[in-house]
């Protein structure tokens, strides 16, 4: 699933080419996605201007005449991409909706499984019911080891899914919390509460060494995810765990375990993480 590193990647990628562009076309051809692609959406687009694209978690917000208008939002779900093709490009299979720019580009939705979705947002972005209850961007100044600690207090769940809980921080999922907890190391099944101030002062700039390696790297491709561009993500090449079960700790030579927290793999060095 593309994660917080792989959407930035997308949404840097994407940016320089659409935006303050004139949008002069949508073709839908595949309305059925997680949740229908909106009837009316090239009523709203056509001969609108985007503004400058942001993200929340794993969600890109795509503004539309600089945000009076109202915002696509969009999610790539399990395989989704979009990146950049050029007017007379054909489109691929799975290739389900393209914005066509005022200057022959076209920013295009690809998505095998249909989990992701495109969607029109009227108003505030924030009062917008998947988004209002996030917890703090983990590469922004609201999120610290203070946090993590004072939201661990009497939780019994173990620390790596405490990690990938949204409302906690946005956008630490399975690669990077598993990634995070080997630099850290922590064990990923220890109760959240149980770990120290200290520990969690340390996870923390795990968490950002870790995402912002991975977004200067291009986010991770497992299978089939591209950036903006059309390239894949090369962080998967400095992966310590994720997926390496079996395998030495690069660190310590030890074999990887592997062990199943909150329906999710988790490989971990238990020389390493305690």
């Amino acid at each position: 699933m593309p994660e917080l590193p792989e959407v930035e990647t997308t949404r840097r990628g994407i940016a320089p080419h659409v935006e303050g562009r004139e949008i002069r076309e949508v073709i839908v051809r595949q309305a059925r996605l997680r949740h229908a692609v909106p009837d009316d959406l090239a009523e709203r687009l056509v001969g609108a201007c985007m503004g400058p694209l942001g993200r929340r978690a794993k969600y890109l917000l795509m503004p539309v005449d600089g945000g009076a208008g109202g915002t696509l939002l969009c999610h790539l779900g399990m395989s989704g991409s979009l990146r950049m093709a050029r007017l007379g490009e054909l489109p691929r299979k799975h290739d389900h909706v393209d914005l066509v720019l005022d200057d022959g580009a076209i920013l295009r939705y690809h998505d095998p499984r249909r989990f992701g979705f495109i969607d029109w947002l009227d108003g505030s972005v924030e009062q917008d019911r998947r988004l209002a209850k996030l917890g703090p961007e983990p590469l922004s100044p609201d999120f610290d080891g203070q946090r993590l600690y004072r939201c661990s207090r009497r939780r019994r769940l173990a620390v790596k899914p405490f990690l990938m809980d949204n409302g906690v921080v946005v956008g630490v999922g399975n690669i990077y919390a598993a990634e995070a907890l080997f630099l850290a190391g922590i064990d990923p099944r220890r109760e959240a509460g149980r770990i120290s101030r200290q520990r969690y002062l340390r996870l923390a700039e795990a968490i950002r060494e870790v995402l912002g390696a991975a977004i200067h790297q291009g986010g991770t491709t497992l299978r089939d995810f591209v950036g903006g561009t059309g390239e894949p993500g090369y962080f998967a090449q400095r992966l310590n765990v994720y997926g390496r079960d079996g395998q030495p700790c690069r660190r310590c030579g030890a074999e990887l375990r592997l062990v199943t927290l909150g329906q999710r793999a988790s490989v971990y060095c238990a020389a390493c993480q305690r």
